[in-house]
């Protein structure tokens, strides 16, 4: 596939502004024309948007149907969904459908997470199974390339409160599953980069790429917040069993179903030396400087 000359980023969210920023700033754009699709009553990074010269597409992908959603992605040869797992698990399957319908050229969909394949179906997090919906809808066609960027979790996710595992308010560290236990993570900053190279700089690449900014232990991530932050957390483990048992309690909170899935250590993490982004010889942010940026 020759580089594509017109690119809709799908949402201008965490993720979607910074694979916005990428694309625009990217040395091999050549003129690209970039587009994001949005509500219109979502305002964020507007002004933003302006000054980077990226057009606005006015939108809704839960509302829309895939054959209105089919209209508007066929005006375009690189569709990228960033529009998260916070929406109705069917509206990924939806938009995937949409964007063969529209013949568009390559489709990124939001993968932008764990391994699913390796997950499998039937996972405490039920959103995922609709994630494997998506590949297996990929894979039965032949007319669309597409590309999945594996990328573990949000760097910034081992901090949020509800997830738990390091919480800074309280001072404590929660390992899942293990010590040993292992998570990939990449900051959407460094996730932007990647989708950005693969848009312009590996345009015949397909099928499923891995990222990963860090490859840490949950004993090694204690440890790298006491370095980063000069504390010392105090430390527990939430076994498999005790997370299941809360998520039984609780069964519709998504954090309890993500913490679970962690903890069982599948599809969760890989190597960094078997990235797209070692191979290309890029330097991408470890846990311990998104830390010391963002919270020290």
């Amino acid at each position: 596939m020759s580089s594509p000359t017109s690119v809709l980023v799908l949402g201008a969210g965490e993720l979607g502004i910074e694979v916005l920023r990428s694309l625009a700033t990217h040395p091999a754009r050549n003129g690209a024309v970039l587009t994001v699709l949005k509500r219109a009553s979502t305002t964020n990074s507007s002004v933003e948007l302006d000054k980077l010269g990226i057009r606005i597409q006015n939108a809704d992908v839960v509302a829309s149907t895939e054959e209105e959603l089919a209209k508007i992605f066929s005006a375009y040869h690189v569709v990228i969904s960033c529009n998260g797992m916070t929406l109705p698990p069917e509206t990924q399957v939806k938009l995937s459908k949409a964007a063969i319908r529209a013949d568009v050229k390559r489709y990124f969909p939001w993968q932008f997470g764990l391994s699913y394949d390796d997950l499998g179906r039937g996972t405490a997090q039920n959103l995922f199974d609709a994630q494997l919906d998506v590949r297996d809808l990929l894979r039965g066609q032949s007319t669309m390339q597409w590309v999945i960027v594996s990328t573990g979790i949000f760097t910034s996710f081992l901090f949020e409160p509800a997830f738990d595992v390091v919480n800074i308010k309280q001072g404590s560290m929660t390992a899942l599953g293990s010590w040993e236990n292992r998570v990939t993570a990449t900051s959407p900053v460094d996730i932007g980069r990647v989708v950005a190279d693969l848009v312009f700089a590996c345009p015949n690449v397909h099928g499923i790429v891995y990222a990963a900014g860090d490859t840490i232990s949950m004993q090694e991530l204690a440890d790298t917040v006491d370095i980063a932050l000069e504390t010392k957390l105090q430390r527990k483990v939430a076994t498999v069993k005790q997370l299941e048992a809360e998520l039984q309690a609780d069964p519709e909170n998504g954090a309890k179903k993500y913490r679970a899935v962690s903890a069982a250590g599948i599809g969760t993490a890989w190597d960094k030396a078997d990235t797209f982004n070692a191979a290309r010889s890029m330097s991408m942010q470890t846990v311990r400087e998104w830390t010391e940026q963002h919270l020290k």
